[in-house]
């Protein structure tokens, strides 16, 4: 069974387990050089000292090297944007802070000597039983939200079709966020202030178990989001779990394909996009824009024109080989849940023999109960029928016998 913890034998708001993840997250944050929250969970920290400065030689000379999901995912981007200038092709970060245990978000979304922390797109607070977000978008429309970008897997009519220059400059401009979208709430209230890109590794189910058939089978999924944004990850791996360090060997899908779907999906969350302008995203004049450029927003007249109007979107690239990335440029928790849900549809259809229950939707067949006996409505006479009535009712339908009776041509079990 794929890796999954969903922190149910943990007790976060323990002080011990508390303390230990506050030394945790010091000593990755130290191994990468990186600021620590100075006041709690550092007496590690001198005692390994020589054995940090180790790891991030190591880590200095294996600079550009990614986990394998983040490999294919990287594979898939080359190949996707193959027939664009190689200074266009977007390349996913190799150094990011990764949440290889449960928990981990939770606390790093709030300074540990802090009950509040806010951030333009968020505000968190400490309660009695754990942490409240409260996102700056609470939306309940998804009206103009949906794009997906061009030369993938056809584009229905009623979501926006994105050039695909313009979808390769959005993930270079995720990936290159604002200084400080990069700070992590954790070193918040430090002099000097952590700042990273968070990434969190997810194996959704796609296939449950049925004993004795078949085994559970679940993609794996990559989460990127600048470090101001590490709530959004503590809400999703509260629903979906974390599968760990996708370092580890134990961890790749890839080596035990049992429990694999053969699809690999990421996710990056990038809310400064809602600034950019069509122009500098490639999209074309209108003047030379197709129909479909313009019904759908992808072209400008003025070259000051934000792109969707400056308003939050999503939008996705995939094709046939089981590989979808998305940009949610929105904060809104619900998107990220929703996002992982839709790419369970998309690993569910190309695998086959399973179907994603998708916003509460379900497969319904219809039934009819007809019950074992019949009752004459009150359109019917209820006296006076005779066999004789039956047959100018039905005529050639059924078949006449002398002895007084008739039978149904089709269905010859039926006697009148």
């Amino acid at each position: 069974m794929p890796k999954r913890d969903l922190g149910l034998s943990l007790d976060i708001n323990n002080p011990a387990e508390r303390g230990k993840i506050i030394s945790y997250i010091n000593l990755k944050l130290s191994s990468m050089g990186l600021p620590v929250y100075s006041k709690e969970g550092t007496s590690f920290l001198n005692i390994a000292n020589d054995m940090i400065a180790n790891y991030r030689e190591k880590n200095r000379l294996l600079g550009n090297y990614l986990p394998p999901c983040d490999q294919r995912i990287q594979d898939f981007l080359d190949a996707y944007f193959h027939d664009l200038p190689e200074q266009e092709r977007p390349q996913i970060p190799a150094k990011t802070f990764t949440l290889d245990r449960y928990g981990m978000a939770r606390i790093m979304s709030l300074p540990p000597d802090a009950h509040v922390y806010s951030s333009p797109s968020l505000t968190s607070y400490r309660v009695k039983n754990g942490i409240l977000h409260n996102p700056k978008n609470d939306r309940r429309t998804t009206e103009g939200v949906f794009h997906i970008a061009e030369g993938g897997l056809p584009v229905p009519l009623d979501k926006k079709e994105v050039p695909k220059i313009a979808f390769a400059r959005m993930l270079a401009r995720a990936f290159t966020p604002p200084e400080e979208l990069m700070i992590i709430p954790f070193t918040a209230t430090e002099r000097e202030q952590a700042k990273s890109f968070v990434s969190l590794y997810l194996r959704p189910t796609v296939v449950p178990e049925v004993p004795g058939y078949i085994q559970e089978k679940a993609l794996e999924t990559r989460f990127f989001a600048p470090g101001s944004l590490v709530a959004n990850l503590d809400f999703i791996e509260s629903i979906f779990g974390n599968a760990g360090d996708p370092y580890i060997p134990a961890n790749d899908a890839a080596l035990d394909p049992i429990t694999w779907t053969g699809h690999t999906s990421c996710i990056i969350l990038a809310i400064h996009l809602t600034s950019c302008t069509k122009k500098e995203l490639g999209l074309p004049d209108y003047s030379k824009a197709t129909e479909r450029q313009k019904r759908d927003g992808m072209c400008w007249k003025n070259p000051d024109e934000l792109y969707n109007d400056g308003k939050p979107f999503k939008i996705c690239a995939r094709d046939d080989r089981g590989v979808m990335v998305t940009i949610i440029a929105d904060n809104y928790f619900g998107y990220s849940k929703k996002e992982i849900k839709t790419q369970i549809s998309y690993s569910a259809n190309l695998y086959g023999l399973a179907e994603e229950e998708h916003a509460g939707g379900a497969l319904v067949f219809p039934s009819y109960n007809l019950g074992n006996r019949f009752v004459p409505d009150t359109n019917l006479k209820n006296k006076g029928q005779t066999l004789q009535t039956v047959m100018d009712l039905l005529g050639s339908r059924i078949e006449y016998n002398p002895e007084g009776y008739c039978v149904d041509r089709i269905y010859h079990e039926i006697v009148y």
